[in-house]
């Protein structure tokens, strides 16, 4: 019979109490302490009959809801659903639902589409958000979280007017020296003081692990035609080839996406097709961790095409085979770093950056367990690329932007 950990037991006492008497709450849990069948063994501790698990794709096709369910064998049904397929619900007849990775409805200061769509589905249901990351790069992600339910602790209905309370609103400039107002800058304390009956927290150290991610840079020169191409494409905002393709970077949003492209040896041209041109960097990954398993994070899709042309069949994008093999696996950092294991793999290797803070606090943390000691995580950059300048930000829990972007290359 399935007996819970110590602390999980003490959380569903808690997440009991509080869910019967404010109908919404957040357990914040750290990857690897068990949120998922934490938050189920809630659900069935207020003797619900019917559970809608809202999760991402790549969680439901992992099979991991579906073990913990089989494993705890409540007495409730539970239907999961990924964010993309929420308008396809056949009914809305459900006693709770659980939010998973409910960080993704933290775009402010407008709500998002599915954020809207799940609060008209939500209303006065009991409802679990599930996060390891509730405020990735601000506080102010907090407030559409808590939108979605009847019972948010925020009285205000819209977020901004919830920031005239909860925020020190100040303007910031973006592209082409036009000022707008920043809501990033939130009043943590009163925040925290306001959601405190709602948030239950437990982090990995207090379960007990003793994992420590190590981070590791290592720098590859690309080949000379791929700095020509660069700063060709700098220079002129254009560049046509000899077969007719086109790249096109007009905008800031899409020269820093373009250069982002181009730096790791692919682009996108404006005819929707892609290249690649340049396999100095996979090619130095397949040498460097030769005989090792890994699990490796890409950005854009065609450098999954690139990665599997230099790895072949040592390669995979399937978790399962993964899991079984001794085959590395490739996944787009954006959809692989959620809600999914990679312990098997020796080290964590990212081919490519990603622009987003949330990203990379959730990716990095994908090989931990509780018998690991130590995760090894290799970036690999491009020498001269942007890589290091959007590593620098979202360390410090900023997403890499345009701004960002124009300030680097000027001074670089």
């Amino acid at each position: 019979m399935f007996k819970f950990r110590n602390y999980q037991s003490e959380i569903i006492e808690k997440g009991r109490k509080a869910l019967s008497k404010l109908r919404i709450i957040m357990l914040c849990m750290e990857v690897r302490t068990g949120k998922t069948l934490t938050a189920l063994g809630i659900a069935d501790s207020l003797k619900v009959k019917s559970v809608l698990f809202i999760t991402t794709k790549k969680v439901i096709d992992s099979k991991t809801i579906v073990n913990d369910h089989e494993l705890l064998s409540p007495n409730f049904e539970i239907t999961l659903i990924n964010y993309e397929s929420i308008h396809k619900l056949e009914t809305t007849k459900f006693d709770l639902v659980i939010v998973d990775e409910s960080h993704k409805l933290g775009a402010f200061p407008k709500p998002s589409l599915r954020t809207k769509r799940i609060k008209e589905l939500i209303g006065r249901k009991y409802t679990i958000l599930l996060t390891g990351t509730p405020t990735p790069e601000s506080y102010s992600q907090i407030y559409h979280q808590f939108f979605v339910s009847d019972y948010s602790p925020f009285e205000e209905d819209s977020f901004y007017k919830w920031a005239r309370n909860y925020v020190n609103i100040t303007q910031k400039k973006v592209s082409y020296g036009r000022m707008i107002n920043d809501y990033s800058k939130a009043k943590v304390n009163l925040i925290k003081q306001k959601i405190s009956k709602h948030l239950i927290t437990y982090t990995q150290k207090e379960a007990g692990f003793k994992s420590k991610v190590v981070e590791k840079i290592l720098t590859v020169k690309m080949k000379p035609s791929t700095y020509a191409l660069a700063k060709k494409l700098e220079k002129d905002k254009v560049f046509k080839g000899e077969n007719g393709g086109v790249i096109l970077a007009d905008t800031p949003v899409k020269l820093m996406q373009k250069m982002h492209q181009i730096y790791s040896g692919t682009v996108k041209l404006e005819d929707g097709t892609a290249k690649m041109f340049d396999k100095s960097k996979a090619e130095f990954i397949k040498s460097y961790f030769k005989c090792k398993k890994l699990a490796i994070f890409y950005k854009f899709k065609q450098e999954l095409s690139l990665l599997e042309e230099v790895f072949n069949d040592d390669l995979t994008t399937d978790l399962e085979e993964f899991n079984s093999t001794n085959k590395s696996i490739a996944l787009q950092v954006v959809s692989g770093r959620e809600g999914i294991s990679l312990s098997k793999a020796d080290h964590l290797v990212f081919y490519n950056i990603d622009f987003s803070a949330t990203s990379y606090w959730q990716s990095r943390d994908r090989l931990t367990t509780k018998e690991r000691e130590k995760n090894e995580v290799f970036y690999i950059f491009s020498k001269g690329g942007l890589e290091e300048d959007i590593y620098k930000s979202v360390l410090n829990k900023k997403s890499y932007t345009t701004s960002h972007y124009e300030r680097s290359r000027v001074s670089a």
